[in-house]
């Protein structure tokens, strides 16, 4: 145990992009950028699509500028305008703006309470005849459990499946990579994620056609990179040589991460079953990258008090996923985000994300938790 009179910092997360060594690698590189003038599209973005290949077994990657783009690029060339797709409502607004700037009609989900995932009856029971796709969301690093079973459903009816995983690199369930089992998935790069490269995204496919027409519509529909002649309408969705030199120093450490970060939330574990609490603790059935440590109160806690008591002895909690579902967003009634999500209003609500990132040490992760359970008998 761990003395809570000797307050400790420790934020929310810490952004960080290895030792000294590792970031005198990404400074070589990038005056190397910079001295060939190569900043734009180049070497490291090639590097950094083979690496995510490698690492997902996906048969193509496609760099581009942010995991958001990697959505909205895929929609467009899954041709939705006009037509129905499946959203879960607890997920980023990206996750279904990509649907609706592609034209396509957002038609939301609920949640698995115990995955923060979508289930195969909530597909089932959301699916009317002018649904085209679904996608699914791999909340704070956990694969949709059921992920198989949605996929073949989506077969055998003629409905495409698209995996958002944005928070899921370098996680698998039963052996396969996120983002591999549908049409396409998408990885992001932002600053908070796993893999940072302050912003930038990653498509994969196994589809040729797709690939092909993605990588045409992220480059101006221009066939050849440095040559002004067009076959298609596109826009400019490109990953800088400068972004993938940095992504690419992050991804050859991917695994190294993970294994940091799955200790981390070992820790946390053994602590939090020790203590005998009624706290839920959401756990994934497959290998996580544990972009989040998610854990949901017990009803009738605040989570705005208990937060705003944890800062003020230091802590700082991440951000939930997400605090607010898409259907109770100011914005919803004005896009048609419209429904009851029972589920999703009640683990949305209830849920607080502890800190994890691989600096955190034993003494901090012993604070964190001794501190909780502190706050939570005052509140």
């Amino acid at each position: 145990m761990y003395a809570l009179d000797l307050k400790m910092n420790v934020p929310s997360l810490k952004v960080s992009f290895g030792n000294k060594q590792e970031i005198d690698t990404i400074l070589d590189d990038l005056k190397e950028c910079l001295e060939t003038g190569m900043v734009s599209q180049g070497k490291y973005c090639d590097l950094l699509e083979e690496k995510v290949k490698e690492i997902s077994g996906a048969k193509h990657a496609i760099a581009v500028n942010s995991g958001s783009s990697a959505i909205e690029a895929v929609m467009r060339n899954l041709n939705v305008e006009g037509k129905e797709v499946l959203v879960p409502t607890n997920t980023f607004l990206a996750t279904a703006s990509g649907v609706i700037f592609a034209g396509g009609k957002v038609k939301l989900m609920d949640v698995d309470p115990e995955t923060f995932g979508v289930t195969l009856d909530e597909v089932k029971k959301r699916a009317t005849k002018d649904t085209v796709g679904v996608i699914v969301v791999h909340i704070g690093g956990i694969v949709t459990p059921e992920i198989r079973e949605i996929k073949n459903w989506c077969d055998e009816n003629g409905i495409w499946l698209f995996e958002d995983a944005a928070h899921a690199i370098g996680c698998d369930y039963d052996g396969q990579q996120a983002g591999t089992f549908g049409i396409a998935g998408s990885y992001s790069l932002f600053a908070t994620k796993v893999i940072n490269s302050g912003e930038g995204g990653v498509i994969v496919t196994n589809d040729d056609d797709i690939a092909a027409k993605v990588r045409l519509f992220c480059n101006h529909g221009k066939p050849e990179p440095w040559v002004t002649y067009h076959t298609a309408v596109g826009a400019n969705y490109r990953m800088s040589d400068i972004t993938g030199a940095i992504a690419l120093s992050q991804v050859n450490r991917l695994e190294k991460i993970i294994v940091r970060r799955q200790r981390i939330a070992d820790k946390y574990t053994e602590l939090l079953l020790e203590k005998n609490s009624n706290l839920k603790i959401v756990q994934p059935k497959g290998k996580s990258n544990w972009y989040k440590y998610i854990i949901i109160l017990p009803e009738g806690k605040n989570r705005d008090d208990i937060k705003t008591e944890m800062k003020k002895r230091g802590i700082g909690l991440q951000g939930e996923v997400y605090g607010i579902p898409l259907h109770r967003q100011p914005i919803a009634k004005q896009i048609g985000f419209i429904g009851e999500f029972p589920n999703a209003d009640d683990v949305c609500s209830r849920h607080i994300c502890l800190p994890l990132y691989p600096e955190l040490t034993d003494e901090q992760i012993h604070y964190v938790v001794d501190t909780l359970f502190d706050v939570m008998e005052e509140k």
